[in-house]
């Protein structure tokens, strides 16, 4: 499996635990959440030489969905396979902490 592969592979991992958390669960994991979607949209601004931009707060039921986009941003921009790697290990840590 290649590093890209395995990066699609824990972010719907992720994205798919998210999604379908009852909300009363997910109102506990939304914040590393978030964070996670941060840490994303960050590497993605680094590897294109954008600025860094801020994940708005879009309420609990849609983190699933800022962590989608932000993977989907990041493999949009052609990382690198240590990237790829890193930011798959990332996400695989979050699934384990849920």
């Amino acid at each position: 499996m290649t590093a890209e592969e395995e990066l699609r592979r824990e972010a719907d991992r992720v994205v798919e635990r998210l999604r379908t958390m009852p909300l009363a669960r997910l109102s506990t994991s939304a914040p590393g959440a978030r964070a996670l979607a941060q840490r994303l949209e960050d590497r993605s601004a680094d590897l294109s030489g954008r600025e860094r931009r801020e994940v708005p707060d879009v309420g609990d039921a849609a983190v699933g969905d800022q962590v989608a986009v932000m993977v989907a941003d990041l493999l949009r921009l052609r990382p690198p396979p240590q990237q790829c790697a890193e930011a798959a290990d990332e996400l695989a840590r979050y699934r384990r902490e849920l």
